[in-house]
């Protein structure tokens, strides 16, 4: 790769500016400075630095977020907070965008990433990527077993089985393996009830980290990020 290609894509310098810093002697490539911008180097292996500073190289990027409520599921929103505005700006620069969508009141586990084949991957359908909510309702949850098989929501549609784990009257968690728009507040509706508090706590096998506090995030671990590729 490139010395200003490998700049560019950390989104260090643009290509211009690495030309710039080349001249000034400001890039150095294992210790050495760098004698000219279309220096080839490894980024696997190499060690880049500018001005002093040694630039990490990751072709994608992973994140756990914590999402509070109010902030929508999105890159850009004229009406509302979205996501990724809760990151640093460094990584804003990236472009991440989240994995699935939570609504605007739902808070709890998101993944965001700028890698576009593994989030295709893991939302598709046939993949089956189990999300686990902790939820909150109106009247004592009853029904649970046509929960599980299978209700009909909004247009008719008819959800996949799921798993409901009751932990008290009025509190479960739900393990689902798709993602309708409002569909566990529609599934409630649908055997009477109503939806108070949702949480998602678990995503592909990957826990809510408990540290983090709401509308904090923090980087996947090699582990966590291993289970999505698995998917």
């Amino acid at each position: 790769m490139r010395l200003d290609k490998f700049l560019s894509e950390t989104k260090t310098l643009t290509r211009t500016e690495a030309s710039k810093a080349v001249k000034q002697g400001r890039i150095t490539v294992n210790g050495t400075v760098a004698s000219k911008p279309n220096l080839s180097v490894d980024p696997e292996k190499d060690e880049i630095a500018v001005s002093g500073r040694v630039i990490e190289y990751n072709k994608y990027r992973y994140i756990m977020l914590n999402k509070p409520e109010g902030y929508v599921s999105a890159t850009d929103d004229k009406s509302a907070p979205f996501v990724t505005q809760l990151l640093s700006e460094e990584l804003q620069k990236f472009e991440l965008f989240p994995v699935g969508r939570l609504d605007k009141y739902t808070v709890g586990l998101m993944i965001l990433t700028d890698d576009g084949q593994l989030a295709h991957r893991v939302l598709s359908p046939k993949h089956h990527a189990e999300k686990v909510y902790y939820f909150r309702c109106e009247k004592p949850l009853e029904r649970i077993d046509e929960l599980e098989a299978g209700v009909h929501i909004e247009g008719g549609y008819l959800t996949k089985p799921c798993k409901v784990k009751k932990l008290s009257e009025n509190e479960a968690e739900i393990t689902l393996t798709e993602g309708k728009y409002h569909q566990i507040k529609q599934m409630l509706y649908a055997v009477g009830n109503k939806i108070t508090y949702l949480e998602r706590i678990s995503f592909a096998d990957i826990p809510l980290d408990p540290t983090l506090e709401r509308g904090e995030w923090r980087f996947l671990t090699e582990n966590e990020i291993e289970k999505l590729r698995r998917i």
